[in-house]
Order: structure tokens, then C-alpha cells, then sequence
């Protein structure tokens, strides 16, 4: 049953990351950069003015979270395990090289995040209690008329926030607490169990709460420890550089022992465990983006 299983999870995992799909999402991302010039250059600098130089303000319009709590809440889902693990993974199968299509994946991202979320606010709507929602789902839905569409994608999320959005992330914790701290899985899983009840119950104003406070920490966390790793391997950087530039456009043989791992390979695990990272295409980040209080996209 295992085998079958995995198998079959194997096949799956062929198509949804295989090279059409990859080439669909950073076509796109490539396509959306050209058409809107650049959006993510040129308008970063309002981008940030609007969300972190008003973290405690409203934004004017229809909303249940301020713009910061709903930037806080979608990096919640992108900093940390994706960013980890995720990169970890695509050095392993497809050596140094892949960073470098990592970088370019969020690039490109970028744009496509930025399209996405914007299409999602002109057409988010109340639900029956005031609550804003919106998503791929209702852009589907009202603006393609494909109702059947939207129920499928919603369908579909609801069944991959139990893979990619707890089973990755739990695994990776439980699993980090045995091996360091001898926890056993079991009590690591029932501990996060209750925990995120407590805060997901709640809806999606105790989940901003939360991610406002929490989001910020992780990050500060993760880069400070970034920082501290660089500067303790300072000398190397020139070297790790050149690995990376030579396997992104000639192959190098992978960290994990993949030899003669080629440029195509770092292409395809860089390009993959990046979107997997940065989750631009998706359609998670739309949502939380929906329920913000803001007057304009």
C-alpha cells in the first residue's frame, strides 16, 4: 500500500512540477514583468511606503485586517520551511545552480503575485456575514463565469492546506525536536495541533493578530541567522558564488552526491522548489490579500 502510494505520489509530483507547468508559471511571471514594466522594480519602493510606513493604520476601505496584518499573514505560509527546506532540496537534486533560478523564480514571482492579488481585490465580495472574501475561486467564478471552476479550485485548496500547508511544515518541526531534543513526533504533532486551533478558530482577524506579532519575529530570526552563517563562512562566499553561476549555466555535480548533475536540472529544481518557496501563482496569498482594509489594489 506504501509503495503504491508513493508511486502514485510520484506521478503527481511529475506533472504538477514537471517542465509544462514550470514553464506556464514562469512564462507568465515573465510575460506579466514585460506588460506592466516592471511593476515589481518600479513600484516597490510605494509598495513598501504602503504597507510598512502605516503597520497600525486602516487603509480606508472595505476590510477586516489592516494591509500589514494581511502582508504578515501571506509571508507566514512563505517564510521558513519553503525558504529552508525547500531550498535545501533543490541544492541537493539539482546542485549549487539552482539557487540561481531560485532567485530568478522569485523575481519573476513577483510580478505574478502582484497580478494575481490585484485581480483578486476588484473582484472580492461580502460573504452573508460582512466578511470579506475573495480569491482564485471568485475571480473564476465572476469574472470568467466558470462557477465550476471556482468550486474545483476550492475544492482542491481545501485538500492541499492539509499537504503543503501543515504535513511539510509539522514534519519538518517534529522531526527537527526528535533529532535535536529527543521529542517524540507524536507530542510535537498533538502540541501544534492545539495550538494552531487556537488560533485558527478564531477566523481571519485572530489569524492576523497573530501573524502581525509572530511574521516579523520569524523573519528577523531567519535573516539574523542568515547574516550570522555568512559571516562565518565570509571567506568561502567567492567560491559558493562560483559554483552557483557555473551550475546555473553549465551543471555541477550536486551537494547530495547527484553527479553530473546538469544546467537543465538546477533549472527544473530551482525554478520548482522557488515557486514552492515564494507560492507566486498559487492563489493563497489573493485570499488573505482580500480581506484587507484597503481602498484600492
Amino acid at each position: 500500500m506504501t509503495d503504491t502510494f508513493l508511486r502514485l505520489n510520484s506521478t503527481l509530483n511529475g506533472y504538477v512540477w514537471g517542465w509544462p507547468m514550470i514553464v506556464l508559471l514562469m512564462g507568465t511571471g515573465l510575460l506579466l514583468t514585460l506588460l506592466t514594466g516592471a511593476v515589481q522594480f518600479r513600484r516597490l519602493g510605494f509598495a513598501l511606503r504602503e504597507v510598512l510606513g502605516r503597520i497600525t493604520q486602516r487603509g480606508g476601505g472595505q476590510g477586516d485586517v489592516c494591509p500589514f496584518q494581511a502582508v504578515a499573514t501571506a509571508l507566514a505560509s512563505t517564510v521558513g520551511v519553503g525558504n529552508i527546506a525547500g531550498v535545501a532540496t533543490a541544492i541537493y537534486l539539482g546542485g549549487p545552480g539552482a539557487v540561481f533560478w531560485l532567485w530568478v523564480s522569485g523575481l519573476l514571482g513577483m510580478a505574478t503575485k502582484y497580478a494575481e492579488i490585484v485581480v483578486a481585490l476588484h473582484y472580492r465580495e461580502p460573504d452573508a456575514a460582512g466578511t470579506m472574501r475573495g480569491g482564485a475561486m471568485y475571480i473564476l467564478k465572476k469574472g470568467l463565469g466558470w462557477p465550476w471552476l471556482g468550486g474545483a479550485f476550492a475544492l482542491l485548496t481545501a485538500l492541499a492546506a492539509f499537504g503543503i500547508g501543515n504535513m511539510v511544515q509539522a514534519n519538518s518541526v517534529a522531526d527537527a525536536l526528535q533529532a535535536t531534543f529527543g521529542v517524540p513526533t507524536w507530542m510535537t504533532g498533538v502540541l501544534l495541533v492545539v495550538l494552531t486551533a487556537m488560533v485558527i478558530l478564531g477566523g481571519i482577524k485572530s489569524i492576523a493578530s497573530v501573524t502581525q506579532w509572530l511574521v516579523p519575529f520569524m523573519a528577523v530570526l531567519y535573516l539574523g541567522g542568515a547574516v550570522i552563517v555568512l559571516a562565518l563562512c565570509a571567506g568561502k562566499l567567492p567560491h559558493v558564488f562560483k559554483l552557483i553561476f557555473d551550475g546555473a549555466f553549465s551543471g555541477t555535480a550536486a551537494v547530495g552526491g547527484f553527479a553530473g548533475s546538469t544546467m537543465m536540472m538546477a533549472l527544473r529544481y530551482g525554478i520548482a522548489r522557488g515557486l514552492f518557496s515564494n507560492e507566486a501563482g498559487l492563489g493563497s496569498a489573493p485570499m488573505v490579500h482580500c480581506a484587507a482594509d484597503t481602498d484600492h489594489p
